[in-house]
């Protein structure tokens, strides 16, 4: 009887294994497939005149993506600046003051719901409130729909990551005489700043790619542009619209373009995994 029980076990095992790998194997196959393509596609598509260019009129020859590019830079650095600060204070916040706290768990809730909110959803509120009140699109309504979507991620990876951070560390910080704002900024912000890095990273790696806010807030432009208050190209939408043109160097600049954002995202994933792997050592 015994016997019997061990071999069905052992074949539900195996069965259960196989189907796990088989299911592993069909996603690395899409993957590495998509990949392929990609990498095929876009480095075909890569040279100087991406870089140096802006993008081509209808019908034109030639053309690139510097306008796109700095656009994109623009937007993603000016999110950086303020989703930094907030996300990381907000998270110090519920970490060392809100655990008994109903604005702390007000705000959790909050920051859930915009964690798990479509991005199109967000780009259309800052449409609502700001691109529909000042009667134009800008790299100004761009940022702060891009800024929604990383303030939450970076919120929660600092909380979470003051979380690990032993008591015991705070208790000898204490005992010192050092005061709560000195603790939580100087003592355990610092001990966990790999971690809140690493959350930080991963944020601009999500919105990075994000075409569906920048539709309804930043928009389109096809000439070069630094100016802020109007509509600003960017990498997404420039391969959002060329995707789907009839023009030959159209499509080709879209797979220049997608491979910038993905090589860029990659970059970012492996930077981030570094600072994880650092605070995993120490």
């Amino acid at each position: 009887m015994d016997l019997a029980i061990y071999r069905r076990r052992k074949l539900a095992n195996r069965i259960g294994l196989t189907l796990s790998m088989g299911a592993m194997a069909l996603g690395l196959i899409v993957l590495l497939w998509i990949l392929i393509v990609l990498f095929k596609n876009g480095f075909s598509a890569l040279d100087w005149a991406m870089f140096t260019q802006s993008t081509p009129a209808p019908g034109s020859e030639g053309g690139g993506l510097a306008n796109a590019i700095v656009g994109s830079l623009l937007m993603v650095v000016l999110t950086a600046l303020v989703s930094t600060p907030i996300g990381i204070f907000a998270g110090v916040y519920l970490a060392e003051y809100g655990d008994q706290s109903k604005t702390a768990s007000l705000t959790r809730f909050v920051t859930d719901i915009m964690l798990s909110a479509p991005s199109i959803v967000l780009g259309l509120f800052v449409y609502a409130i700001l691109v529909a009140q000042v009667k134009h699109f800008s790299g100004w309504a761009g940022t702060m729909a891009l800024s929604l979507i990383a303030i939450p991620v970076v919120v929660r990876t600092t909380e979470n990551m003051l979380r690990l951070v032993p008591g015991s560390l705070r208790e000898a910080a204490f005992a010192l005489g050092a005061p709560r704002w000195k603790v939580a900024t100087f003592v355990t912000l610092r001990a966990a700043k790999a971690g809140v890095m690493t959350g930080l990273l991963l944020a601009l790696a999500r919105i990075s790619g994000e075409t569906a806010p920048l539709l309804f807030t930043a928009l389109n432009n096809q000439f070069f542009s630094t100016n802020m208050n109007a509509p600003m190209a960017n990498l997404p939408v420039v391969i959002f619209q060329f995707a789907m043109s009839p023009y030959d160097n159209w499509i080709r600049l879209a797979w220049g373009g997608a491979l910038l954002i993905t090589l860029t995202v990659l970059i970012l994933n492996i930077i981030a995994r570094v600072f994880f792997r650092e605070q995993n050592a120490r």
